[in-house]
């Protein structure tokens, strides 16, 4: 998957390498959310580094993961306070309990069904308890595929996503859905890690 991104990177920071360029409603989105947690929060699949300037909004340690080491690149260039490591959604490079919170926008959706637990898992195993998580999908019949830009990517629905979470110790706290002109509908739910 990340020379896929690799191959596109150039495309896709274009499209969407800038806060400006995704819609309002997620921007209030992660703000609030992040306003809710503590402590350092890891953007997980971060891109390059769109949602840094947002998540740090000051002193705050942000981490950043990422397979595509032109996102990376491209995160370091323009988001210096960023703390970057190239690194599998499955294999993060962090101790049990590192974060107060998790980013995951839209970072899981090319994951095939049958990964996509042991990547719940390791988003939950570096929360902290009271911590949560973040996570933006694409909302449809759960695990069936469809044709991406870059990739294969698949479909969920809060109900099929909350069973591997409960798995990895979150509990769906909040569940957002909306559906814009040309594009497939859109999800995103917090999920929160017991006290």
């Amino acid at each position: 998957m990340g020379r896929a991104y690799d191959a596109r990177a150039e495309e896709y920071v274009a499209r969407f390498g800038d806060l400006a360029d995704l819609a309002e409603v997620d921007h209030a989105l992660v703000a609030r959310w992040r306003g809710t947690t503590t402590g350092a929060l890891l953007d997980a699949g971060c891109g390059p580094g769109t949602w840094g300037g947002l998540l740090r909004d000051g002193d705050r340690t942000v981490l950043g993961a990422d397979v595509s080491t032109a996102f990376l690149d491209h995160a370091r260039a323009t988001q210096p306070g960023l703390l970057l490591a190239r690194a599998s959604l499955e294999a993060l490079p962090l101790r049990d309990g590192a974060v107060g919170g998790v980013l995951a926008w839209y970072s899981t959706i090319h994951l095939e069904p049958a990964r996509l637990p042991a990547a719940l898992a390791e988003l939950g195993r570096v929360l902290a308890p009271g911590g949560s998580l973040l996570l933006g999908y694409f909302a449809g019949p759960p695990g069936e595929p469809f044709d991406h830009a870059v990739t294969t990517a698949y479909f969920w629905s809060v109900d099929a996503l909350s069973g591997p979470l409960a798995a990895a110790g979150l509990d769906v706290v909040e569940d957002h859905r909306r559906h814009e002109a040309g594009s497939h509908p859109l999800g995103a739910l917090v999920a929160r890690r017991a006290r």
